[in-house]
């Protein structure tokens, strides 16, 4: 299941179960602890209190294990849900279709990005014509996100050609990052 998938699954099935005239009773459930620490912080005079702060390093031995914590009071609950794997199979279908973006003329070459639909990232595509030949989509592969990393967790944050279509600038993005490290390639 793609990771965008997988979180937004609950998301999506618990609303649904919401309307649903055959409402589950898990019974009574027992979260997990979760720890508060007094921290207040001050935005020009006005004092907030931020008892959770510390589940905001996301990278955190203890923020980890709570999110563990939490993950198994929600699997059982969500594993057992009544056509949960229906639901599941639709949003598949859904999601995972062709997709094309509108083609970009710079100088005597067009660009565009292409999905086969399992793929997670679009791929960016550089072609002197958009005539199509056969099921492949038409040029050459120029920016493939989907080769950078082993978990598809580096993505193409944005690209620019050249206005005469000779160089391309891009900007791969690691793990969601919002640092961009621009590279240009001809």
């Amino acid at each position: 299941m793609k990771p965008t998938l997988r979180r937004l699954l609950p998301a999506l099935v618990l609303p649904l179960l919401a309307c649903s005239s055959d409402t589950l009773d898990p019974g009574p459930v027992e979260y997990p602890e979760t720890r508060t620490v007094d921290q207040v912080d001050d935005y020009f005079g006005v004092q907030v209190a931020d008892p959770y702060r510390w589940l905001e390093d996301l990278d955190g031995e203890e923020t980890a294990a709570w999110v563990a914590a939490q993950n198994e009071v929600a699997e059982p609950f969500l594993a057992a849900l009544p056509g949960r794997e229906a639901i599941e199979e639709r949003l598949r279908a859904i999601w995972n279709y062709e997709r094309w973006s509108t083609p970009g003329k710079r100088g005597e070459r067009y660009f565009y990005n292409h999905n086969d639909g399992l793929q997670d990232q679009s791929v960016v595509y550089v072609a002197e014509s958009m005539d199509q030949e056969g099921d492949e989509p038409p040029g050459r592969v120029l920016l493939d996100p989907n080769t950078w990393s082993d978990d598809a967790t580096v993505a193409l944050a944005g690209f620019a050609p050249r206005r005469d279509g000779r160089y391309v600038a891009s900007a791969p993005s690691d793990g969601g990052s919002e640092w961009r490290e621009w590279k240009v390639r001809g």
